[in-house]
């Protein structure tokens, strides 16, 4: 399929049938702004209808339209977005769009059950509950109906948590190639299991995943499952520390999930470095400029030792947020739920943009570093 015509009239069949499941947009090539646009169908009052979800900058716009009008919205604005992926109950499609509006639109077979169309009552899922996922019944998420365990129900819904993460970076990833992925302080692997899972055996991406940790034991097991459910070919996992990896490929996606202090940091220079398109970090145990901060108009919260270490770790992760704009990425920091049933966390994702040093970022960054009196170590390692 390679026309305009043949996409609307499948985008006409697939409303016509509620056969939609979710339209992911990316990419706005008219409207800067707006980012990325989903389209779910919803019910309320016995009504179906479409919720349009535009993404602009920090804010979410929503609007809910009956069927008809959700189409003629998607025949207004489908071609000004660079790459959109329908979801429907009988196949997936992805719709690429040139500069010239010249279209390639591909069938596959479909990714995602049927969604519950009760308005912001369920949560619903891309991992689903009922369908045996392997790897979830071999680290005991499930049993082999594919029931979620009751205690592990939270760790469920946090792997999908960052299930959810991932789909939202992938329009970011060159999928026309094979796409090297490194985790960072991997740990038990529940997540990296995930990544491989949803890339691999749902999306049917070719990629390469390695992960790293310092414990030999965790590693074992790891590379013993990965053998178990057979992933082995495409999935890896190495016993080391971060300051001593070499990629042999370039990284196209750096994961560093609770690398402790300043491992986060050198995480973040080898991603630098590797000019990664995406980065995912959450950081833990923010100890370095705890010592260091220093701002005398500051001082009724700087004086209360538990206000000064969370505004340190603020303060880190802002400044790493900061360097990584001046190094051509666009940042996004967000809250992530720890799979340690510990408050939220943190998340920075970082999208590569630009190969040139952005000015006007290290401009603010050096009078946020100037003001707090800070010299965080990824600055050292970068030579800003």
């Amino acid at each position: 399929m390679n026309d305009k015509q043949t996409v609307e009239q499948t985008l006409e069949k697939i409303i016509q049938t509620n056969s939609l499941i979710q339209i992911v947009l990316s990419k706005n090539r008219l409207n800067l702004k707006n980012s990325k646009t989903i389209i779910r169908p919803l019910q309320i009052d016995n009504q179906l209808l479409y919720q349009i979800t535009e993404h602009q900058e920090s804010k979410a716009i929503h609007k809910n339209v009956s069927p008809s009008l959700c189409l003629e919205w998607l025949k207004n604005h489908l071609y000004q977005y660079k790459q959109v992926f329908f979801y429907t109950q009988s196949a997936d499609y992805h719709l690429l769009v040139g500069k010239k509006e010249n279209v390639t639109f591909l069938k596959k077979p479909p990714s995602k059950s049927t969604l519950k169309l009760t308005h912001n009552r369920e949560k619903n899922y891309l991992l689903n509950e009922g369908e045996p996922i392997p790897f979830l019944v071999h680290l005991g998420v499930m049993n082999k109906e594919g029931k979620v365990h009751s205690s592990k129900r939270d760790k469920f819904r946090q792997i999908n948590r960052f299930v959810e993460i991932i789909a939202d970076i992938v329009p970011e990833l060159d999928q026309k190639n094979r796409i090297h992925i490194i985790d960072f302080g991997c740990g038990k692997a529940y997540l990296t299991f995930a990544l491989y899972h949803y890339l691999k055996i749902s999306k049917g991406y070719s990629i390469h995943i390695t992960g790293l940790d310092l414990k030999e034991d965790v590693i074992q097991h790891c590379q013993k499952l990965t053998k178990e459910l057979g992933y082995d070919h495409d999935l890896q996992f190495i016993h080391g520390d971060i300051k001593d990896f070499e990629a042999s490929k370039s990284v196209d996606l750096m994961i560093s999930l609770h690398a402790c202090d300043i491992a986060t940091d050198l995480a973040l220079e080898k991603a630098i470095h590797w000019k990664s398109k995406v980065i995912l970090c959450v950081p833990c145990c923010q100890h370095e400029l705890y010592s260091q901060v220093n701002q005398e108009a500051l001082n009724p919260l700087l004086k209360h030792g538990i206000l000064k270490e969370r505004f340190a770790s603020l303060v880190t992760d802002a400044a790493r947020a900061q360097i990584l704009e001046i190094k051509g990425y666009k940042t996004q920091v967000m809250e992530f739920i720890d799979l340690e049933h510990t408050p939220k966390n943190i998340l920075i994702k970082a999208i590569k943009k630009s190969d040139l040093e952005n000015h006007e970022a290290l401009k603010s960054y050096l009078g946020l570093r100037n003001h707090l009196s800070i010299h965080p170590f990824l600055e050292k390692i970068l030579k800003l």
